[in-house]
């Protein structure tokens, strides 16, 4: 038996990067799975993937295109995993974006973008999952991805830090709201990590002339980092199955980092 065997999650942003490795690690430890994320093809494509995975393990797996700042979306996505899986126990919200700008050129839209997908998209999955978990009577876990830039301010990504600022706050005001109900909120904070997402980062950068060459951004963030290097997905979603588990009950409230020593707070 799995540490998640039996349990109904689901992840946003599980198209590709961290949000598949943690719906993929779930199912190897049994979990039936809901990949979600904006991008339908590819998150069909990633479930199909995974049906194999799936059934070696005891789980099962779905997949629905979800837009997060959508709550009518989001209710659909909550719906149809409960009537393939029959309950909610574990809501991932780890979709995000990013889109660096210097922090004097940082415009309106840029800043609505951001927060609006990553803050609000956050509360929302928050409050419709914990609406499910309520109805079912029996609690559940909500986890919330934030960052290393929930802990600092970095010049060319004010926003993006912003947004995540704003995941940790959720993650406390959750926890507190929620504990009556027997559901926790947590959340945890990569570093460097070597996805899809850090090579557009990394090519932005470069457009806005943070950096002055292909790669030259990831090596000077990994160079603080005391592991030595980049994170890759698996290096997260150890923390991700034990914030999904029963062995992480009687934790809630908390932001547990995961970057290799690069911020130390």
């Amino acid at each position: 038996m799995g540490r998640v065997s039996g349990r109904s999650c689901i992840v946003t942003g599980a198209a590709r990067g961290i949000g598949r490795a943690i719906g993929e690690a779930l199912l190897d430890e049994g979990a039936d799975v809901c990949f979600a994320d904006i991008n339908a093809d590819q998150v069909e494509a990633v479930a199909k993937e995974n049906k194999k995975r799936a059934a070696e393990a005891g789980g099962r797996v779905t997949f629905t295109q979800v837009d997060v700042t959508e709550r009518e979306q989001v209710r659909a996505m909550i719906s149809k995993t409960v009537s393939v899986f029959g309950k909610l126990d574990v809501k991932f919200n780890n979709a995000g974006v990013n889109k660096p700008m210097n922090f004097l050129d940082v415009t309106e839209d840029n800043w609505n973008f951001i927060m609006k997908v990553n803050g609000l998209g956050c509360l929302i999955g928050m409050q419709e999952a914990a609406n499910q978990m309520i109805s079912q009577g029996h609690g559940g876990k909500i986890i919330n991805t934030a960052s290393i830039a929930s802990r600092q301010g970095f010049d060319n990504v004010a926003s993006y830090c912003a947004s995540k600022w704003a995941v940790v706050s959720l993650t406390q005001s959750g926890a507190r709201d929620l504990a009556k109900h027997n559901i926790t909120v947590t959340g945890f904070a990569p570093g460097v990590v070597a996805t899809e997402m850090w090579e557009q980062v990394d090519q932005d950068l470069l457009e806005i002339g943070a950096s002055k060459r292909p790669g030259q951004a990831m090596e000077e963030f990994s160079s603080e980092i005391l592991r030595g290097r980049a994170a890759k997905p698996d290096d997260i979603t150890g923390t991700t199955t034990f914030l999904a588990a029963r062995d992480s009950d009687y934790m809630t409230g908390q932001i547990v980092m995961i970057d290799g020593g690069m911020t130390l707070v």
